[in-house]
């Protein structure tokens, strides 16, 4: 029992210490990923949102306006910021790369100047100049492999109030190997010390009235709100009618963050994320600015409480497969890799993010190590047993002095028995009238079948006594039942 002891302790702390360091390392972060993208299917919508949304240039709009290039959009959106500013809309974002402007495009064709060429974007720039307003950049790498970032044109940028710090990055920096995306970056650090804030960040600084929200090195899990389409949304097409603020839907966005983005149904920006399904990136972009501004950010449980789980579920573990057979044992390693992911995925529902695939594997490690001591030990053991009574007991009587766990007295024990005694009748008249060799025959075959039905009913030969045979039932290891087996052996019959 010390050295079962002994060995079980080193196998919690060996694994427990294990467990831990993997987790640090995230050495098992692909096993893990794919339990938190399990976590949020299951969970579906987790919550409402309550700080954007989406005001979407859908397949309708397009079709309103088809005749008209993005490129010439300026006056529209000058009129959506418009009515989103007087429905109180509290930040408003255009997740939208312009390259160029109408006015530049123009110019580029070196076509007669007008005041049309110089004025055709001038209302959204003078929405662009009264504030509240957040323009995307894009991160990108020239053909040297050097980061550079695609800026508005300098007449969009140049009217926002803060300039160039009114102007957010849309990459999403953090997007795993997989290619799903489950962490925000609150900044792009460019080099030399130098920072760029990302687009959700920004409208989310905005919101708080221009307070810092998120550092550059800073690594969050989005909390997402739920599947695509969890972000509540406006046709864009409702902010440009004549009496958009009448509508409810445009009445409700008040001291809402708005992002203006082009979602129609063909649109190539979408990302994969936890929940199996393509998420559109401004609908990310929303998810994001919830998280921020919500705190609802998932968080990792602390190192001490963590440990602490580790070693109780390891514990248990390894001392429920010392108390059972292999089979009993792989059962209940099913069961508590199954409680472990049960566990984890409520604390999820929590916003607490505890490891399941590391628990799994460390409670099979701890399945195979008492495996492998058990077969080790009890085969040494096994063999012993077998050299001392195989001639005498059956396998079974072997196998139950293993399975209690108690070594046999070799000194003496005392136990309640039935003894049995069986011998030929007539036994000394018979062997008179046959030759040596017969009579040994014949105590041969006797011994053999007087024998097989003891062994049988789980008794020891204990001797034989010239033509009879003293046989022990209920010992060494105990039979309840040893006189019934007795008188079954007896008569032949179980």
């Amino acid at each position: 029992m010390p050295k079962k002891f002994f060995y079980a302790v080193l196998l919690v702390v060996l694994i427990s210490a294990g467990g831990e360091v993997a987790c640090q390392n995230g050495w098992f972060k692909a096993g893990e990923d794919r339990y938190y993208d399990l976590w949020h299917q299951l969970a579906g919508r987790r919550y409402d949102p309550r700080h954007t949304v989406i005001a979407a240039i859908d397949d309708q709009t397009r079709l309103e306006h088809a005749d008209e290039p993005l490129v010439f959009w300026g006056p529209l959106f000058a009129r959506a910021i418009s009515v989103l500013r007087q429905a109180g809309a509290r930040v408003m974002g255009l997740d939208f790369v312009f390259v160029v402007s109408a006015e530049a495009w123009l110019k580029k064709l070196k076509l007669p100047e007008s005041s049309l060429s110089r004025t055709f974007d001038l209302p959204l720039r003078e929405q662009l100049a009264a504030g509240r307003v957040v323009l995307a950049g894009d991160l990108a790498m020239d053909v040297q492999g050097k980061a550079k970032v695609l800026l508005p044109p300098p007449d969009y940028w140049g009217s926002l109030p803060e300039g160039l710090e009114d102007v957010g990055l849309v990459n999403f920096f953090f997007q795993d190997q997989d290619g799903v995306i489950r962490s925000l970056a609150p900044a792009y650090p460019l080099g030399g010390g130098d920072v760029w804030v990302t687009f959700a960040q920004l409208l989310a600084t905005r919101y708080a009235g221009g307070k810092s929200t998120g550092k550059a090195s800073t690594r969050l899990p989005i909390a997402f709100a739920g599947p695509p389409g969890a972000i509540p949304r406006v046709s864009f097409r409702k902010l440009l009618t004549p009496d958009a603020l009448r509508d409810p839907q445009v009445q409700g966005l008040k001291d809402k963050v708005v992002i203006i983005a082009y979602e129609p149904s063909e649109v190539q920006d979408k990302h994969q994320t936890p929940y199996a399904r393509l998420m559109s990136g401004p609908e990310v972009h929303a998810n994001i600015v919830e998280t921020i501004l919500t705190g609802r950010s998932p968080r990792p449980v602390p190192l001490p409480y963590r440990l602490v789980y580790l070693v109780i579920l390891f514990t248990l573990g390894i001392a429920l497969f010392y108390r059972f057979s292999p089979v009993p044992g792989l059962m209940t390693l099913v069961l508590l890799a199954s409680g472990a992911a049960a566990f984890s995925y409520l604390l999820f529902r929590g916003n607490w993010l505890l490891p399941a695939a590391v628990p799994q594997l460390g409670l099979l490690l701890g399945y195979l190590g008492i495996l492998g001591l058990r077969l080790t030990g009890e085969e040494r053991e096994r063999a012993r047993l077998q050299q001392i009574f195989g001639r005498y007991v059956s396998g079974e009587v072997v196998e139950k002095l293993l399975a209690s766990g108690r070594q046999p007295d070799l000194g003496g024990e005392g136990y309640r028995v039935t003894v049995l005694f069986s011998d030929i009748r007539n036994f000394t008249s018979i062997s008179e009238s046959l030759q040596p060799q017969e009579v040994v025959e014949m105590l041969n075959t006797y011994f053999s079948r007087a024998c097989e039905p003891i062994l049988e009913q789980g008794g020891m030969v204990d001797k034989f006594i010239g033509d009879a045979v003293m046989a022990v039932f209920g010992a060494p290891a105990s039979q309840p039942d040893h006189a019934r087996r007795a008188v079954a052996a007896a008569r032949k019959k179980k």
